[in-house]
């Protein structure tokens, strides 16, 4: 039987140049496999197996050794504080006594003495209208008073003779009363044609100047007046104006002394609100300020109105993981800190004030919120996890503010 393929002549094949396979016997290889490479494998595992049982075995060993340190942090108690957040505003140190000096009548300005900044004194001249027109109507009404009177001089002898009726006398007698009265009038207007200062003070505003021509009542000088002290001027909204009340006491911070504060009394509250702003002028009168105030400093004032509700405060380092009103806190438990879920009241500059309880939700729980007298963690809590060993550190134990936790990690208060 030929060893060419069913259906293929050997001689097919020779002409392609494709030969038979030869068979296992020419080829030298035998059925039986060698023992030697079968063996190494199974060696080789065993190798690696007893090695790696040897290196779990050391890591577990190192692992009991290292066991975790507690976490040094430093702690503040929680403390009872108002529970509504303090009214702020931004207003301007004003004289509270600002007099708007005009003349009574109209005419030319002759001549404006003071400036803006000037200090006066009571009685002196500030500014002066030109006479020349106003002692003219001062003699034209004289005139006429006097022929009033002799009118009615002469009407007196001739009812005295009976020469004229009893009407006719008392028709001259109103006459020369009205006369007198214009003559007056103008006498007055004459007076107040020249603006005086009323008290010791300082010029705030000149509106006029010379050679120009105001009308009546037209405002021509701003005087501040230095007996009646200063006050700053502010405007609070609608749902502050309900909490503040006559003698409430303010903290006010002036930019022209940065750092420093100063207290002042509420002193007026308005009943309607400005109908330009909407808001509602307040005045806060600045008691013993040891600095000279002039009109129209910046300041900035800090109100809390009297109220008996009280909330938990804690410092603002204290709250992390903030989302809407809902943040977390650690607090001291024995030598651990336990994670606490608080729901945020509102934040000042210095503190944050929590709910007592958390209100209903889906994350209440029991549990949560704080409670006056606690402590929670103020430094090193970013680096805890609820239920961690804590060490608590004195303030005054690490100088510079730095403590170093487990893993050298740097913490700063």
């Amino acid at each position: 039987m030929s060893d060419a393929p069913t259906g293929r002549p050997a001689a097919a094949l020779a002409a392609t140049g494709i030969t038979n396979r030869p068979s296992r016997a020419a080829t030298g290889i035998t059925d039986r496999p060698s023992s030697r490479p079968a063996r190494a494998p199974a060696a080789a595992a065993r190798v690696t197996g007893v090695m790696l049982i040897a290196l779990l075995g050391g890591c577990a060993q190192r692992a009991e050794e290292a066991a975790p340190q507690p976490t040094p942090v430093r702690v503040a108690t929680v403390t009872a504080g108002p529970a509504a957040p303090p009214i702020e505003a931004t207003g301007f140190i004003a004289a509270r006594d600002e007099q708007r000096l005009s003349f009574k009548v109209g005419g030319m300005v002759q001549q404006v003495r003071v400036r803006e900044g000037d200090a006066v004194r009571r009685g002196q001249l500030l500014a002066q209208l030109d006479q020349t027109e106003i002692d003219a109507q001062v003699a034209q009404v004289a005139q006429l008073a006097e022929q009033a009177a002799r009118d009615l001089a002469r009407g007196e002898a001739l009812y005295a003779d009976q020469v004229i009726p009893l009407e006719q006398l008392e028709n001259l007698r109103t006459q020369a009363s009205v006369a007198r009265a214009r003559h007056d009038a103008a006498r007055f207007n004459a007076r107040n044609a020249a603006i005086h200062a009323t008290g010791d003070g300082v010029v705030l505003r000149r509106l006029v100047e010379e050679r120009e021509n105001v009308a009546p009542g037209q405002v021509a000088l701003v005087v501040g007046n230095q007996d009646s002290g200063h006050v700053l001027r502010f405007a609070v909204a609608d749902r502050h104006v309900v909490r503040i009340r006559r003698g409430d006491v303010a903290s006010v911070q002036l930019d022209a002394w940065p750092g420093e504060s100063f207290r002042a009394g509420i002193i007026q509250v308005a009943s309607a609100a400005d109908p330009a702003t909407g808001l509602f002028p307040v005045e806060a009168r600045l008691d013993n300020v040891p600095h000279p105030l002039v009109s129209g400093l910046v300041g900035r004032v800090q109100l809390a109105p009297d109220t008996t509700d009280t909330l938990p405060h804690v410092p603002i380092g204290a709250v992390l993981e903030g989302d809407g009103d809902r943040a977390v806190v650690y607090v001291v438990d024995g030598q651990v800190a336990r994670r606490r879920q608080v729901q945020v009241a509102f934040i000042t500059a210095d503190s944050v004030a929590v709910r007592a309880r958390l209100t209903a939700g889906e994350d209440a729980a029991p549990g949560d919120g704080l409670a006056v007298g606690e402590q929670v963690v103020t430094a090193g809590a970013p680096y805890l996890n609820d239920g961690d060993a804590i060490t608590v550190v004195p303030d005054t134990a690490a100088p510079g503010g730095t403590l170093t936790a487990p893993g050298a990690i740097a913490v700063t208060p």
